[in-house]
């Protein structure tokens, strides 16, 4: 199991990876030509001037660099929006982390769901048609990106059935497609992986003593076979939420959900400096923290993990 030493070297470790993290998005955000006043009009010189001053970002870039830095650190505050001029990058990310976090969360359960069902009805008809139809279909999910899954979801389920609707989030109907189209490209792995684990531990002597005593073959898989076979999977859940919070970028902009991705996506395009690395930074913790969390999972599930790994 994991020590206090080890876990405490691991949140060390995630301090590491964000500071880096927020360096290197002060220096690519003064390293982009233009600036967030750049829109092709012409403003007054003076005007630029206060403006500059008034966000900061006039003064030498140390200066910048260690204010920005004891903001983040010591104080949560990631800055201004220079584009959403009435709110600050906390208050915007406030309001649309929520949005991301239950796109994100509906996404890995219906990954989880999708592919821990397909990976073991694979798994108890092997060799099958079913284990075949599976396996393929695993493999068609894990090669098409979550934007064209999207876009055959909007051309089946609203346009050709009208099933569900196509943009914002004003009811839970609306979490349907996105869910769906994120999830999708990982259950397709989460079904492969805990197929191949299920078959491993199928064929340890433990199991074949547990079918002769007499229990059912449902009863086998899951009782007894399901628990160190999900330790891939729980492996694999740390890149799956940082593929998921990533693909939200696409998926969000696609369905018009107010979420991070979408304000990431305007941030780049608009130089909204604070905001876009404002975002960066809350998903390098977001990811550091789930890759953690995932960690501690696979100590729980097999005991035999050591701290120092």
């Amino acid at each position: 199991m994991i020590t206090p030493r080890t876990l405490l070297l691991r949140l060390l470790g995630v301090a590491g990876i964000v500071l880096v993290v927020v360096t290197v998005c002060f220096a690519l955000m003064h390293a982009v030509p233009g600036g967030p006043f750049d829109d092709g009009r012409d403003i007054d010189p003076a005007i630029k001037a206060n403006l500059l001053a008034r966000y900061d970002l006039d003064a030498p870039l140390p200066q910048q660099y260690v204010r920005y830095m004891g903001n983040v650190f010591l104080r949560g505050d990631l800055g201004p929006s220079l584009k959403l001029r009435d709110y600050s990058v906390n208050q915007v990310l406030a309001e649309s982390l929520p949005v991301s976090m239950t796109l994100g969360v509906c996404a890995l359960l219906v990954a989880l769901a999708i592919g821990l069902g397909a990976g073991a009805l694979a798994a108890a008809r092997r060799g099958g048609w079913v284990d075949t139809l599976v396996m393929g279909g695993a493999t068609l999910g894990i090669s098409l990106p979550n934007f064209v899954i999207a876009g055959l979801l909007v051309l089946l389920f609203v346009f050709h059935w009208r099933l569900f609707p196509l943009t914002g989030l004003t009811s839970p109907a609306h979490l349907v497609l996105p869910s769906i189209a994120l999830g999708l490209p990982f259950a397709a792995s989460i079904a492969r992986l805990f197929r191949t684990g299920l078959l491993e531990v199928l064929g340890e002597d433990w199991i074949r003593t547990a079918r002769a005593k007499g229990l059912t073959g449902r009863a086998v898989l899951w009782r007894h076979a399901a628990r160190p076979a999900m330790l891939p999977v729980v492996s694999f859940l740390g890149p799956a939420l940082a593929g998921i919070l990533s693909g939200s970028l696409v998926v969000e902009q696609i369905f018009a959900i107010p979420g991070m991705g979408s304000h990431f996506v305007d941030s780049a395009l608009n130089a909204d400096y604070y905001l876009a690395s404002g975002v960066v930074i809350v998903y390098t913790v977001l990811v550091s923290t789930a890759n953690l969390a995932v960690d501690l999972g696979y100590a729980l599930l097999d005991p035999r993990v050591e701290g120092s790994t």
